[in-house]
């Protein structure tokens, strides 16, 4: 039987003689409730696959496994193998893997597991490998729907507009990628052990094609970056400090050709400025490459 409330997930877990580990950033929801908000949030159905990481003791899971077709759960912890074996039982179309999410091959995973269905995720992500995660799930290009429960304050800044404090350079390459959208918020209440901070639930939806043609991806995030790098910095002088092979004259020249002040700062730009001003970042490299 799956457990209903805090004491009986609390029995079962001490039955198995788990421990929760603060480096693997383990919080464990205690209700259905929000699994069912979040899965019905989703576009998640019978010709759906659906790659979840971090299962816990399978809440999520379980609640994924009664829409999708196929669910593949994959943790890094195999103390809870014996644990998701008991929460899991009878759940046919739930796979389960023990290993780094961060070093397994996606694209094989989906190709093997997902034939022939969507490719979404949906899942519960443990706070510590938000980033590196969302970025490896997004570069892949594989997934056309991502729902997560992620760090209210990491939520919030990959939904920032320009000009706020929350905006940076991770709020660009995400929504580069992907259009996004806030759902709701979770209180530290649903989960034990209680994490300091409040989750929120973010739905990204990958794009087919950038949002703007540029001549290099790889200049343009070169750009976002060092604009970025030091916020203090107006946009000519963090520029510089980025593209130190490029003159200062042609740096400001740059700016300028895109009607954008060269005492601003990076973090006014929204990314149709950004894509402009990378393609006339490629034009002063190549000039300081000597490229005509």
């Amino acid at each position: 039987m799956f457990p209903e409330n805090a004491g009986q997930m609390r029995e079962l877990l001490s039955r198995h003689g788990f421990r929760f580990s603060k480096s693997k950033g383990q919080n464990f929801l205690i209700t259905s409730l929000i699994p069912e908000r979040m899965v019905a949030l989703t576009g998640t159905d019978a010709q759906t696959g659906v790659l979840e990481v971090g299962p816990g003791i399978g809440c999520l899971t379980r609640v994924l496994s009664r829409s999708a077709d196929k669910v593949v759960a994959v943790e890094i912890d195999r103390s809870l193998e014996p644990i998701l074996a008991e929460t899991l039982t009878g759940l046919n179309n739930v796979e389960l893997i023990f290993g780094d999410i961060l070093k397994t091959d996606i694209k094989e995973l989906v190709s093997r597991a997902f034939n022939g269905l969507r490719p979404a995720v949906c899942a519960n992500l443990p706070y510590n490998i938000t980033s590196p995660l969302l970025t490896k799930i997004l570069e892949s290009g594989l997934f056309e729907e991502i729902t997560v429960m992620i760090q209210s304050e990491t939520a919030r800044r990959l939904c920032a507009a320009p000009g706020t404090p929350e905006y940076g350079a991770f709020t660009v390459f995400v929504n580069w990628h992907a259009e996004t959208e806030m759902l709701f918020d979770v209180s530290p209440e649903c989960f034990i052990p209680k994490p300091e901070v409040s989750g929120s639930v973010i739905r990204l939806l990958p794009r087919k094609s950038p949002p703007r043609a540029v001549v290099s991806e790889k200049m343009f995030f070169r750009t976002v970056r060092s604009a970025f790098g030091q916020r203090r910095k107006t946009l000519r002088n963090a520029l510089a400090a980025g593209f130190p092979e490029c003159l200062k004259a042609d740096i400001e020249l740059a700016i300028r050709s895109c009607g954008i002040a060269p005492d601003a700062r990076g973090e006014t730009l929204g990314i149709p400025e950004f894509a402009e001003l990378s393609d006339r970042m490629s034009d002063a490299a190549g000039s300081a490459r000597g490229e005509t």
